[in-house]
């Protein structure tokens, strides 16, 4: 069963520098939908392998936030519909 779009927008949105709402709607019925709500579900799976990283103690600190962060922040641009496709001008 797939969530519902209410559960895929269901994150802390206090971290996001750019997060809109609206746009976000916009984006899950827009033609891209479907590329969203992807979007949307690997974010989820970011969160859980940053969440597992960051519990790991066998490799350095520094290197392990720097990679926790990273995965954070992808996370954060996949929510924030930065990689869908531009509408054309």
């Amino acid at each position: 069963m797939q969530p519902r779009d209410e559960d895929l927008l269901d994150f802390d949105t206090s971290g996001l520098e750019d997060w809109d709402g609206e746009r976000a709607r916009a984006a899950l019925d827009g033609k891209d939908g479907d590329l969203y709500r992807n979007h949307l579900h690997i974010a989820l799976h970011l969160d859980r392998w940053a969440a597992a990283e960051s519990g790991r103690t066998d490799t350095d600190a520094r290197y392990t936030a720097g990679y926790v962060q990273a995965l954070e922040d992808m996370a954060a641009f996949l929510r924030q519909t930065y990689y869908l496709p531009e509408e054309p001008s």
